[in-house]
């Protein structure tokens, strides 16, 4: 019992910087917008994040600048494609290359300027990323530790997926985004703002992605900086939302799963099973590819990607 508890909590960790690539991209593809560049925009937040806790000392600050930097990522992105309506596919994969590599220079910028070699947060930020523990719950058999042990990102990618599925399903504006990624025309025809909830969506989305960024390089590598420290999340990411089918709750245990296959190669007696760590390696991103060929053969509506995703929106043509 005590080995599944463990590797169920360290896939949940695992699966944590998924659920925000994956709850941000969702934000995307609501309002009609295919965003490739979740890789690019979690690279942002990374290094942003990791840069301001360096320098700063301050946990929230560096959440923040996260937030900031992810959101700005989608912010051009918005720009490029709802203003200037470029093909969505190409500004994507081009916010993923601009993202990765600035994080790189800015990361090896700084590698240069430490005499020590290497980067890490301070004590006072890593200590702050440690899993909680809630007095009376943290101690329960079984249940405590898998549901009262995690660090604080854990608990805030669940809030921002319940509360997005919330606004989704239930809300009058969350209505009128799915409508809009639906059918942006139809949308306008009713008094829906369809650019002004486009710019919304992709730019919060953005900044989601950017915490799942910092994520990866605060807990992942131990508030260590190591470059390309996203290491392909993001396209898992993109892959997930259609996993979820395009639902934030789904999105939850989805990312989970993914996470499992992340760290499964931890957990395997490797006396019985004789696989090279390479596949466990390779996995999720076969497992991707796999779920990207299945859904594209079998479309079924109420499980299928938002009818007016990758097409630009003119007014002027309705």
């Amino acid at each position: 019992m005590s080995f599944m508890i463990r590797f169920i909590v360290a896939a949940v960790v695992a699966g944590t910087p998924l659920l925000f690539g994956t709850l941000g991209e969702i934000m995307n593809e609501r309002v009609g917008h295919l965003n490739l560049g979740v890789e690019g925009m979690m690279s942002l937040g990374a290094v942003a994040g990791f840069m301001v806790g360096y320098r700063t000392d301050n946990f929230a600050l560096a959440l923040i600048a996260a937030f900031a930097a992810g959101a700005l990522g989608a912010l051009i992105y918005a720009i490029v494609t709802v203003t200037f309506m470029a093909n969505h596919t190409v500004a994507g994969l081009t916010l993923t290359i601009f993202g990765i590599g600035l994080t790189n220079v800015i990361g090896f910028h700084y590698l240069g300027m430490s005499e020590s070699g290497t980067l890490k947060l301070p004590e006072h930020i890593t200590q702050q990323m440690r899993a909680v523990h809630i007095t009376g719950l943290s101690d329960v058999p079984v249940i405590g530790p898998l549901l009262f042990q995690y660090n604080p990102f854990v608990y805030v990618g669940i809030v921002i997926a319940v509360l997005l599925a919330l606004f989704y399903n239930f809300t009058k504006a969350g209505l009128n985004v799915r409508a809009i990624g639906e059918n942006p025309q139809a949308a306008d025809a009713a008094g829906v703002h369809v650019l002004a909830w486009k710019y919304v969506n992709i730019v919060i989305g953005g900044g989601i992605c950017g915490i799942g960024g910092a994520f990866t390089i605060m807990i992942t590598n131990g508030g260590v900086w190591i470059s390309d420290c996203v290491g392909g999340l993001g396209w898992i990411a993109v892959a997930l939302v259609i996993f979820a089918t395009w639902k934030p709750v789904n999105a939850i245990w989805g990312s989970f799963v993914f996470g499992a296959m992340r760290i499964l190669k931890y957990y395997v007696n490797k006396e019985i099973i004789h696989i090279p760590d390479a596949f466990y390696d390779m996995l999720p991103f076969l497992v991707t590819a796999v779920i990207l060929v299945l859904v594209s053969a079998r479309q079924v509506r109420d499980k299928a990607q938002p009818a007016a995703c990758g097409t630009n929106y003119f007014r002027e043509d309705r």
